[in-house]
């Protein structure tokens, strides 16, 4: 097409109408009028009814049969497979209500692996920030202060619902505690853990070993046993194994909190003049690691040939016998000033308190009269 036909085809065309100001009235019946009305309601109200109708679905607890199980979600497990592994076990009815809620409330959150255990009654809501928050199932074990790997190993062997198989008996577990590259940068002469299993409350979960549980009882160590004490053991000139095994002896034989730094003055005295330290605990364990312990201390027990039998050799035991708590520990770095060498249980209370002198004419006294007492509790 020429440029001139083109100009006389543009001007036979008609010419466009400005767009009305307002539009033209609609006149409506009142039968219309209430059909719009009724129609806009709906579209209105029907969102708000099925926001209303999750709501009342996601907050309604209900029965199930799993509330004693542990149930496992794995790691990498997708929100599908989640969903209907809590629908298998029973926590959910269905999934559509749980995928509608995650919709509209998980935001960026994600469901996290982990070992759960859920109440019942239980809401689709309940569940799901249960796993949204990652409030994995814990149980709680304490290892008391002064318990030794023998005794450890007990507890562990019979935690109640670890996956981890239980083993026939405890002795299965002492293999454990000579890993000792956990502590031969503290440590570079360890022959086992003891010592280093610090005493405390811990957690575990149904997918916790055994193992992972020592690692944290020793990691529980490390943050207590800070720089401070570190450097105030060097200015003692003791290593850290000295520390920790000196801190065992007091902790075994420390009954009162108060008497720690007391004790520990005892025992430094000792070891400064080459006096040995005499310590109780220490034939026990002698005996203990020879399996020939047999509920008290036998004259056998103390003629011993054991470096650990601090009746027979002076100086420290080759290693720890225990686990000492922070206050062992404190104690054993801050002695008390005293003149004191000997210490025996003090029959006049009933606490475990202990008589201590500086002298062994006052300490025979006082052994004296803790054997009559003992003589007097055994005739009533």
């Amino acid at each position: 097409m020429n440029l001139p036909s083109l100009k006389t085809f543009l001007q036979k065309l008609p010419a466009l109408k400005p767009y009305p100001e307002r539009l033209p009235k609609i006149k409506l019946s009142a039968r219309q009028r209430n059909i719009l009305i009724g129609a806009l309601t709906v579209l209105i109200l029907t969102p708000v009814a099925v926001v209303y109708s999750f709501r009342s679905e996601w907050n309604r607890a209900r029965e199930h049969a799993a509330s004693e199980q542990i149930i496992s979600i794995e790691p990498g497990s997708s929100t599908p497979a989640i969903l209907a592994q809590l629908k298998k076990e029973g926590v959910l009815a269905d999934d559509f209500s749980a995928r509608m809620y995650l919709r509209f409330n998980a935001g960026k959150r994600s469901l996290k692996a982990g070992d759960y255990q859920f109440q019942s009654p239980i809401s689709v809501r309940e569940a799901l920030e249960k796993i949204l928050r990652g409030e994995v199932a814990t149980r709680n074990f304490t290892i008391p202060e002064g318990y030794n790997r023998y005794d450890i190993a007990r507890v562990l062997a019979a935690l109640p619902g670890l996956k981890q198989p239980a083993p026939s008996s405890y002795e299965e577990l002492l293999p454990l505690f000579f890993r000792v590259s956990l502590i031969s940068d503290l440590d570079p002469q360890a022959d086992s853990l003891e010592g280093y299993l610090f005493p405390d409350t811990y957690e575990y979960t149904a997918s916790s070993t055994r193992e992972s549980l020592i690692e944290a009882m020793v990691k529980r160590f490390r943050r207590v046993f800070t720089d401070e004490m570190k450097s105030r053991a060097e200015e003692l000139r003791m290593s850290v194994r000295q520390v920790v095994t000196l801190a065992s002896l007091v902790e075994k034989e420390a009954k009162v909190d108060a008497e720690r730094e007391l004790i520990s003055s005892v025992f430094h005295r000792r070891l400064a003049i080459g006096m040995p330290l005499a310590c109780d605990p220490t034939v026990i364990y002698a005996a203990l690691i020879e399996g020939k312990y047999r509920g008290k201390i036998y004259r056998s027990d103390l003629d011993r040939d054991s470096p650990y039998n601090t009746y027979r050799r002076a100086g420290l035991p080759p290693g720890p016998i225990a686990s000492p708590g922070r206050r062992s520990l404190q104690a054993t770095l801050n002695p008390a000033e005293t003149d004191y060498l000997f210490f025996v249980v003090d029959a006049t209370r009933k606490d475990g308190s202990h008589k201590f002198s500086a002298s062994s004419a006052d300490h025979e006294r006082a052994v004296v009269a803790l054997r009559q007492w003992e003589r007097e509790q055994g005739q009533r």
